[in-house]
């Protein structure tokens, strides 16, 4: 069939459902661009490329299709890695087009130029050059069937002189795989060691979110065995959170339930997770993975497998089907010791637990440091950060979908969000970038367009993806809402300072003339502040009305200066001075 090479993308692109693209416009993709319209798909030109990648992994987190990040070659295409790596860590499968400068100027230096397959090699898995006009069918298929596969990035680079050429070219047949359901010796063994458990606990990871019927597999699994389910960090949508055997997320600021069952747990079922060592980390002083307990740990990546902790046995497969395959063939008389005595341990921890989280107003001070007690001597009206999420918990929609930055106040939250269902929790993932909330709940409210969205942020992430403030009042744009802690620090950093650098803030203070509510009008938005509890769950309830009908609202949420725990005690530590540091040392130089 006769057709121009652009034809023949995007024609793949309608053949694979791709409906929406992410970015900003650029000479060197506007061939393809030029007919988006005429596909059905939807160019969301946003204010900066990272934030449009990011936008492109809130919608494919948020609805499971697949989106394309896509920008002019060079540096456009440059501010889609902190992105592109972001999605890789969060296993989603979005597409990234790389125009590329053209193949008679690579190598001379030429306008944009940039080796751009080298660029992505680390954040991708899988990349595809184009060769040859004839070809940018069967290219394009492939390397959107290795993203679905591996459910992560994979990337096409296409050399700006193969578009506008007519070729002449077959559309390629979509071949898709089985999903494995795990060896069948492996499966029998795991079943065997759950069946004989007294205490066994179930730990979901994205894979579950991820598998399609994974967290239902996952409940009848635990309801089978009256198993109680933790979830990894920033994963809390991997189980119903009103479900009696849900105990919460582990790690950093997680539930103390969680860990304080999975701490006794003689059997644990680590279902579709990798195990990051991040997201197992001590926490409230409690050192909890379980040492003596036998381990089985399932992923669909074999690599994953056994590559921070010891497993007794080992599962290559996706995880609906694993969970499936075990259920079916656990012990007629499974979970039954210690049934009774196990439910009672569990709904009496839970209920500890609980008590003390709403109970839990302010944060603690390390011995020998006072920066806490100082803050809220400074600002006795002000709200803690605590304070802000059981305001935000009073009006946050059940159903609403939420994002999360990276940063200090939005990880003091980790243990309060839970949800229904899978695909509600938006956070930035263990590469951690900031600047991340915002950008994800767009893109989730395009996905999602009649689902109510509210992203959050602390104002130095926020910062960094401001700017699209000036982009998303356009009238094409969905209305969203975005919550700002505004604190006026970078506080993670600044709680290491305290804890390992005597107080000696260096770069953590932001500029306290900055309103980002004002910000927020000056761009046609709703721009609010909150200062107190009350204040902040009315502007959120009115924010979710009038998302409804059709204004962005950005609440700024005042709040004291106190600081949650540190994201890494385990790789800090207190500084050595041997030499000493003398300002009178600096040498006068010129250039």
């Amino acid at each position: 069939m006769k057709m121009t090479t652009e034809e023949a993308f995007v024609k793949t692109l309608q053949m694979h459902g791709i409906k929406h693209a992410f970015g900003i416009i650029g000479s060197a993709m506007m061939p393809i661009s030029d007919i988006f319209p005429a596909a059905g798909i939807t160019f969301w030109d946003c204010a900066h490329e990272c934030s449009g990648g990011m936008m492109a992994d809130g919608y494919t987190r948020a609805t499971g299709e697949m989106s394309i990040m896509i920008a002019q070659n060079g540096p456009g295409i440059t501010n889609f890695v902190t992105a592109v790596k972001t999605a890789y860590w969060n296993h989603t499968p979005v597409l990234l087009i790389t125009p590329q400068a053209a193949n008679k100027t690579i190598g001379q230096g030429g306008f944009q130029e940039m080796e751009q397959m080298n660029l992505f090699a680390d954040c991708v898995a899988y990349q595809e050059e184009l060769r040859d006009p004839t070809r940018v069918a069967e290219v394009l298929n492939r390397v959107i069937m290795q993203a679905k596969r591996a459910s992560a990035p994979a990337q096409m680079n296409i050399p700006r002189d193969m578009w506008t050429q007519v070729v002449d070219i077959e559309l390629p047949k979509i071949v898709d795989f089985e999903r494995p359901s795990g060896g069948a010796n492996a499966v029998a063994e795991a079943a065997a060691l759950l069946s004989k458990a007294k205490n066994p606990v179930i730990l979901n990871g994205a894979g579950v979110v991820l598998s399609k019927g994974g967290i239902e597999a996952s409940q009848a699994l635990a309801e089978r065995l009256d198993a109680p389910v933790c979830v990894g960090y920033q994963h809390n949508d991997a189980f119903p959170g009103n479900h009696p055997l849900f105990a919460g997320p582990l790690g950093y600021n997680g539930s103390k339930a969680g860990m304080e069952l999975i701490n006794q747990a003689d059997v644990v079922l680590c279902l579709g997770t990798r195990l990051n060592p991040f997201s197992t980390l001590p926490g409230y002083g409690i050192n909890y993975w379980p040492t003596d307990a036998k381990i089985i740990q399932v992923d669909i990546n074999p690599d994953r497998i056994g590559l921070t902790k010891d497993v007794t046995v080992g599962i290559v497969g996706d995880a609906a089907l694993v969970a499936n395959g075990i259920m079916d063939q656990l012990a007629e008389d499974a979970g039954d010791a210690g049934r009774d005595e196990r439910k009672a341990k569990i709904a009496q921890t839970k209920s500890a637990w609980a008590q003390e989280l709403s109970s839990m107003t302010h944060e603690d001070d390390d011995p020998g440091t006072t920066w806490n007690e100082r803050a809220r001597a400074a600002k006795p009206e002000w709200m803690s950060p605590r304070m802000a999420w059981r305001a935000i918990q009073q009006a946050l929609p059940r159903e609403a979908i939420i994002s999360s930055d990276i940063g200090n106040n939005c990880a003091i939250g980790n243990a309060y969000p839970s949800f229904d269902e899978g695909r509600k929790y938006l956070a930035p993932g263990l590469f951690g970038p900031c600047g991340y909330g915002l950008p994800a709940i767009i893109g989730a409210k395009i996905g999602c367009p009649d689902v109510p969205v509210v992203g959050f942020a602390g104002d130095g992430a926020f910062g960094i993806s401001v700017n699209e403030l000036t982009a998303i009042g356009r009238e094409e744009w969905p209305a969203i809402t975005q919550i700002v802690f505004r604190n006026y620090q970078w506080g993670a950093e600044k709680r290491n300072s305290t804890l390992w650098f005597d107080d000696n803030f260096v770069g953590t203070e932001l500029d306290q003339g900055v309103s980002y509510a004002a910000i927020a009008n000056a761009c046609g938005l709703k721009g609010v502040q909150a200062r107190t509890q009350e204040e902040l769950t009315a502007a959120l309830n009115q924010a979710i009305i009038d998302q409804k009908n059709g204004i962005t609202t950005l609440i700024e949420a005042l709040i004291n200066q106190e600081l949650g725990e540190p994201f890494r005690r385990d790789a800090m530590k207190n500084p050595v001075r041997v030499a000493g540091i003398n300002a009178a040392d600096m040498a006068e130089t010129q250039v």
